[in-house]
């Protein structure tokens, strides 16, 4: 394989015409020249430069490999521009992926302050629920991934992992923060000014979740339902907190509804602390385990201010 450092030794005796106009150039000894011109003949069998009265001389093998040389030295050069660019975030791309009740909250703030730092970045968003956006990111389709899943895996409808152990340790998570649970009742609903209310103060209800299969939030539900003491009676599965919601709000059911999706909710539905409270689920930032990309790290950082922000302005439920 040719050495691109002798390569560029003869591009420039064949631009200056002589050994020494060419050590010069590069701020060599004309001996080193002439050594690195013998190797690099040694490596390709032919020679390459003849010395003349009038200086240095190419052959037809050494114009040859200056002309081809010259492209190749090229290429290079513009490669160490753009690996320059990316790793000072002047160029690349980010490939991001978030779930629902995440894009509704946190990402998009995240996204416009990035977009503000980083404008020669592009960045694309995905909508999945990590049971999809994490698979993905393992196999190299995304570049960092939002998620609420603490297994990194995903899960299938018992809980069991969707991922081997092994391709779990392909993923690194990081904690952005603890996404508090609150239940949803409509207004007038008998429990809805009881102090302090329990879960298990509503194990007759009917509930409203988020597909078991699916989401992290469903399991969640269920294990703090059992912890409670009870085996919840499922009106249905929608997997739109929104729409969830709705259906509170028509007296159909009640539901747990996490702070992210809590916030700015209808005037026809209260949201109450639960006592005590149901565990909180995590907001996790997923992405390859062992390299951070330039565009990678500087998204991680906006998402911890975002998420510390987030936190801080989290408001006081309002009053059934």
């Amino acid at each position: 394989m040719l050495d691109t450092r002798r390569l560029k030794v003869l591009c420039e005796v064949a631009r200056h015409g002589s050994f020494s106009a060419a050590a010069a150039s590069l701020g060599y000894t004309q001996p080193a020249v002439s050594r690195q011109i013998a190797t690099l003949e040694a490596e390709v069998g032919a020679v390459l430069v003849r010395r003349a009265p009038q200086g240095a001389v190419l052959t037809d093998a050494g114009r040859l490999l200056v002309d081809r040389g010259e492209s190749i030295l090229a290429r290079l050069r513009d490669v160490e521009f753009e690996l320059q660019a990316l790793a000072g975030l002047e160029g690349g791309t980010l490939r991001l992926a978030s779930f629902g009740s995440a894009a509704a909250a946190i990402v998009p703030l995240a996204i416009a302050r990035f977009r503000e730092l980083y404008p020669a970045v592009e960045l694309s968003l995905v909508m999945a629920d990590p049971i999809d956006s994490l698979p993905q990111l393992r196999a190299g389709e995304l570049d960092l991934a939002l998620s609420h899943d603490p297994l990194g895996a995903g899960a299938d409808e018992l809980g069991n992992p969707t991922l081997t152990g092994e391709e779990r340790d392909q993923i690194e998570l990081v904690h952005l923060f603890d996404d508090p649970v609150y239940v949803a009742l409509p207004t007038g609903h008998p429990l809805a000014a009881v102090s302090p209310l329990g879960l298990d103060s509503l194990a007759d209800e009917p509930w409203m979740l988020a597909p078991k299969a699916t989401c992290p939030d469903s399991r969640l539900f269920l294990r703090a339902c059992h912890a409670a003491g009870f085996e919840p009676r499922i009106a249905f599965e929608n997997n739109d907190y929104q729409a969830i919601l709705g259906f509170v709000a028509a007296g159909v059911g009640v539901a747990l509804i996490p702070d992210m999706a809590a916030r700015g909710s209808r005037d026809d539905v209260v949201i109450r602390h639960l006592d005590p409270p149901p565990p909180p689920r995590p907001i996790l930032a997923a992405l390859p385990a062992g390299y951070r990309a330039p565009a990678v790290a500087a998204m991680l950082a906006v998402l911890h201010e975002i998420s510390h922000e987030w936190v801080g302005e989290r408001p006081a439920l309002r009053a059934a």
